[in-house]
C-alpha cells in the first residue's frame, strides 16, 4: 500500500509544481505537463513489453529493483538543474510504474484467501487515492515553503521503506507457482470486453476531466479559490468511491464494474446538462469523483479472474490500456474543445462512457453468468491454460 501511495505520488507531484519548476528551470508551463503526459505515455506503451520479458523473475527482485529505480529517479529528479535531466528521471520512474502494477496485484492478492481478495484490490487501490487527496496536495504545499525539489525527494524516502520491507519479508518463488499466478476463471471474451470497457471509459473520463478546472470556472462560474476546494471534494469522492467498492468487490464483482462505469456516465453527462447551475455541477461532479477510482480497480480486480493466462500479463495489457485511453482521452478533448466548448468535452467523454456502459451489457447478455459467478472455480494454486 505504501509504494502505491508512493508511486501515484510521485506520478502526479508536476501537476501541483507547474509554476514552481517552470520558474526554477526556465521553461514553459506546457514543458512542464509533458513530465506527466509523457509520464502516462511511457506506462502505456511500456506496461505489456517488460511484463513479458520479466514474467520468468521472482517477484520479490522485481519489486525490490522497481522501488530501487523509484528511489534512484526520484533523487535525479530533486538535483536535476536541467529539464532534460528531469525529464530522463521521470521516464525512468514511469518505466517502473509500468511494471510496478502488473507485479503488485498478483503479489498482494495471493497472500490472502481467496474470498477476501476483492478487499485487498480495495486496499490498493485506497492507497493510490490517498495520493490524490493527500500525497499532491501535501507535495504542492510543501514545494510553495521549500521549493520544488524537497517534495520530488519524498518518494525516495518513501519507496526505501517500501523496499526493504519488501526486501526482508516477502518470500522469493517463481512467478509461475505463485497462487494468483492465472486467472480463477479464464475467459478470452470476458477479457476482452473488461479491456474495451476500460479503456473506452478511460478516454471518456479524461476527455472532460482534463478541463474541468476550465469548466468550472467558464460554465459554472465558480472563483479560483472555489474551484481548489472542489478538487479536493473530487478527490474525497474518488477515496470514498474506492473504500466503497473495496468493501463490495468479492460479492458483486460485476456489478461493482458495471455501476462505476454507470456513475461515471451519469456524473459526466449531467455536468454536461446541468453544469450550470453551482448545486448540480457539485453533485455532478462528486459522482464522476466517486466512480473514477473505482473503474481502474475494478478493471484489475475483473483481470483476477478472467484473465485467458498470467494475471501479471492480463494486469499489464488493461494498465497500458488504461493509460493509453487517458491520454486518447485527453487529445480527444484538446480536439473538441475548440469546436464545441468545454461543455462538449463532457458531452464526448459522458458518450464515450456511455458506450462502455453498452460493451458491458452485451457481454453480459451474451454471458452465462457473472465475471466471477458463485460457485465458480477458485484456484489457489498454479495450473495449466489452453
Amino acid at each position: 500500500m505504501l509504494a502505491a501511495f508512493t508511486f501515484n505520488t510521485a506520478e502526479n507531484l508536476p501537476v501541483g509544481l507547474l509554476d514552481l519548476i517552470s520558474q526554477s528551470l526556465r521553461v514553459s508551463v506546457s514543458a512542464v505537463g509533458l513530465l506527466v503526459t509523457g509520464y502516462g505515455v511511457t506506462v502505456a506503451v511500456a506496461s505489456l513489453p517488460l511484463a513479458h520479458v520479466m514474467r520468468a523473475v521472482p517477484r520479490r527482485h522485481v519489486l525490490t529493483g522497481l522501488l530501487a529505480t523509484l528511489v534512484v529517479s526520484s533523487l535525479v529528479a530533486a538535483l536535476a538543474t536541467s529539464y532534460w535531466l528531469l525529464l530522463v528521471a521521470r521516464l525512468l520512474t514511469a518505466l517502473a510504474q509500468a511494471l510496478f502494477w502488473a507485479v503488485m496485484g498478483p503479489v498482494a492478492v495471493g497472500l490472502f484467501a481467496p474470498e477476501v481478495r476483492g478487499r485487498v484490490v480495495g486496499a490498493l487501490s485506497v492507497a493510490g487515492s490517498l495520493a490524490l487527496v493527500l500525497g499532491v496536495p501535501a507535495g504542492t504545499w510543501l514545494g510553495q515553503q521549500s521549493g520544488w525539489p524537497v517534495p520530488v525527494v519524498m518518494p525516495a524516502a518513501l519507496g526505501l521503506v517500501s523496499l526493504v520491507t519488501i526486501a526482508v519479508l516477502l518470500p522469493t518463488s517463481r512467478p509461475d507457482e505463485e497462487r494468483v499466478a492465472y486467472g480463477t476463471s479464464p475467459d478470452v471474451r470476458r477479457f476482452g470486453i473488461v479491456l474495451a470497457a476500460g479503456t473506452l471509459s478511460a478516454t471518456g473520463a479524461f476527455a472532460g476531466f482534463t478541463y474541468i478546472v476550465k469548466f468550472l470556472g467558464e460554465v459554472t462560474g465558480f472563483p479560483p479559490r472555489v474551484v481548489g476546494a472542489l478538487f479536493v471534494a473530487f478527490g474525497v469522492a474518488c477515496l470514498a468511491g474506492v473504500t466503497v467498492t473495496g468493501a463490495l468487490l468479492d460479492r458483486f464483482p460485476y456489478a461493482a464494474l458495471a455501476a462505476a462505469v454507470a456513475t461515471q456516465a451519469v456524473g459526466m453527462l449531467g455536468l454536461y446538462a446541468a453544469g450550470t447551475d453551482p448545486v448540480a455541477a457539485v453533485v455532478f461532479l462528486v459522482l464522476m469523483g466517486g466512480a473514477l477510482g473505482p473503474v481502474f480497480m475494478t478493471t484489475q480486480n475483473a483481470m483476477l479472474h478472467c484473465a485467458p493466462g498470467r494475471t501479471d500479463i492480463a494486469l499489464a495489457a488493461n494498465s497500458g490500456a488504461y493509460n493509453a485511453g487517458i491520454a486518447a482521452g485527453a487529445a480527444l478533448g484538446g480536439l473538441v474543445l475548440p469546436l464545441a466548448t468545454v461543455r462538449g468535452t463532457f458531452l464526448s467523454g459522458g458518450l464515450l462512457t456511455v458506450g462502455a456502459c453498452a460493451v458491458l451489457l452485451g457481454g453480459r447478455l451474451l454471458s452465462r453468468g457473472p465475471l466471477h459467478a458463485p460457485g465458480a472455480s477458485r484456484v489457489d494454486r498454479p495450473r495449466s491454460v489452453r
